[in-house]
């Protein structure tokens, strides 16, 4: 408990499926190093696209971590999902025991089973409507992320989806830890997996001008507030958590990685795809997580930014947090923007990038945005951590997520006495 006697809610346990590696050993190796996960897309056959390139999770084999048979009724944003749970178990030394109602599971994403309801509809039209797969809907529904990490640990306390866009994975972890506060689970899984790196998707986000065309160039390609960005570059990534409440995790002898001490939500109600220029909303999702975690601006060391690249939204982001924090703090406020290396993976960037951010805390080094080498006038104001990680003291960490419809998620995550 804490002095106020609210529950106190911890991270255990990390598990990733990601451009930048497999589980939290190999994903940090990477981030410290300041490596890109970007390559030519190898998922479907991109000759004489405008946009070539992608942050895949090379490596990835659903046999792994699944049984074949149960891993064909799966989509392989499900998979990510799944493996990215029986990693993150396995680094919390999680104990399930055969009821498994303690412990549930929330996973976001964003466009849910997007490969195989491509795939189920090319055949429906090529082939006929009698040659729809029986599992072309559990294959694609938005749940099913949630459902077979259920399934697949046994877990049968609360477990749902989130759908929030990019914001879903950052949802998935603040309500997550609710749900352990105010007493209905002792442990929760909580992230999201996501994989848009397919024909509809690449198309449908070329279409909105907001991909990169550097195409001769995949490593370099993303490029968060610099001045010459010109888009993300599409990810895909299955990120989960384990958290628990303190009390627990010390008595049991786990390893704490960091604290969710605060998250909060809110909407822009402002433009289907661009956030509010004002940065009001954002604002206000900030100051709600400092608000629930009991924190003052002052007090926050390190931002790990949404930081997508994009014309409107980086000079957003950058002048709330001066208007948020006050411009003193800002200056010295290290900001960095993962999605440089990892791109945007959609419903699950959000839990990556909360994990990232927990092992900042945890091994007090910043994560590096890279591919900043000349910082956009509209940018400046905050201490951008460019090109190369750097070691700090970190205490206290924001977190943050905007996404498509006005989507604000921002977790405020601190460093615990108790972190070994």
């Amino acid at each position: 408990m804490s002095g106020d006697g609210r529950v106190r809610v911890v991270i255990t346990g990390i598990g990733v499926v990601c451009p930048l590696g497999i589980g939290r050993e190999e994903m940090w190796a990477s981030v410290r190093a300041g490596r890109s996960g970007a390559g030519l897309i190898t998922l479907f056959d991109t000759t004489d696209w405008p946009v070539r390139m992608a942050c895949e999770a090379h490596g990835f084999d659903p046999a792994d971590f699944i049984d074949r048979k149960a891993s064909r009724r799966m989509d392989r944003y499900a998979q990510l999902a799944v493996a990215a749970a029986r990693l993150a178990v396995a680094d919390a030394g999680l104990p399930i025991d055969d009821d498994g109602a303690g412990i549930g599971a929330i996973i976001g994403n964003g466009g849910s089973g997007t490969i195989s309801r491509e795939e189920q509809h090319r055949i429906m039209i090529e082939r006929g409507v009698d040659r729809v797969s029986p599992f072309a809907i559990p294959l694609s529904v938005a749940n099913m992320g949630a459902g077979q990490v259920s399934i697949e640990l046994g877990l049968r306390g609360p477990v749902t989806a989130v759908c929030t866009a990019c914001a879903a994975g950052t949802d998935a972890i603040g309500t997550a830890t609710d749900v352990i506060r105010r007493g209905d689970a002792r442990a929760m899984l909580a992230g999201g997996g996501d994989t848009l790196i397919s024909p509809y998707f690449v198309a449908g986000f070329d279409a909105m001008r907001v991909l990169s065309h550097r195409n001769d160039d995949p490593a370099g390609a993303a490029r968060p507030f610099d001045q010459d960005r010109d888009g993300f570059l599409v990810g895909e990534a299955g990120a989960v958590v384990v958290l628990e409440r303190r009390d627990d995790a010390i008595a049991r002898g786990a390893g704490i990685i960091c604290e969710v001490a605060g998250y909060g939500a809110s909407a822009d109600a402002h433009h289907i795809t661009d956030p509010d220029p004002s940065g009001a909303a954002q604002g206000r999702a900030v100051r709600a997580a400092l608000a629930d975690a009991g924190i003052e601006p002052a007090e926050v060391d390190h931002v790990n930014a949404h930081g997508g690249a994009s014309k409107p939204g980086d000079p957003a982001e950058v002048l709330m947090l001066r208007e948020v924090l006050g411009d003193e703090v800002a200056a010295r406020v290290a900001v960095s923007a993962t999605k440089s290396m990892h791109g945007h993976c959609m419903g699950a960037t959000g839990a990556l990038e909360a994990a990232i951010t927990a092992l900042a805390v945890h091994e007090s080094v910043l994560p590096p945005t890279i591919n900043l080498h000349n910082v956009a006038p509209e940018c400046v104001g905050v201490d951008h951590v460019a090109n190369t990680a750097r070691p700090a003291d970190i205490r206290v960490a924001l977190s943050a997520s905007y996404g498509l419809g006005g989507h604000n998620a921002v977790l405020a995550l601190t460093r615990d006495d108790a972190a070994r």
